[in-house]
């Protein structure tokens, strides 16, 4: 369990063998609801090597002192990740309200 958003990790050890690869970690927000985006690899047993990178993100809760998932999203591929780019991009791009409110 973690006590920090630093902490967080989706990193997945089984039998000495990491199943799940941490590659990077972007913290989004920080506090009693924490948002964290990976970038990771899914270990293949069948072929015994590493997928291609994948993002995740996630939402954590800070519940008895530790931080608890609460709800994912997984980025299919790096078609959605374009689509998912392309439509924030034209959502924000000429919003300035968010900009005066960022830390």
């Amino acid at each position: 369990m973690a006590s920090t958003v630093d902490e967080i990790s989706i990193r997945y050890e089984e039998d000495g063998q990491e199943l799940v690869r941490e590659i990077q970690k972007e913290i989004l927000s920080r506090g009693s609801w924490a948002t964290i985006m990976f970038l990771f690899q899914n270990y293949n047993r069948r072929l015994g090597t590493y997928d291609p990178p994948r993002v995740t993100i996630r939402r954590f809760q800070k519940s008895g002192g530790n931080y608890v998932l609460r709800s994912k999203f997984n980025v299919s591929g790096p078609e959605q990740a374009r689509k998912i780019i392309e439509a924030l991009n034209r959502w924000y791009k000429n919003d300035k309200s968010s900009e005066a409110t960022e830390t």
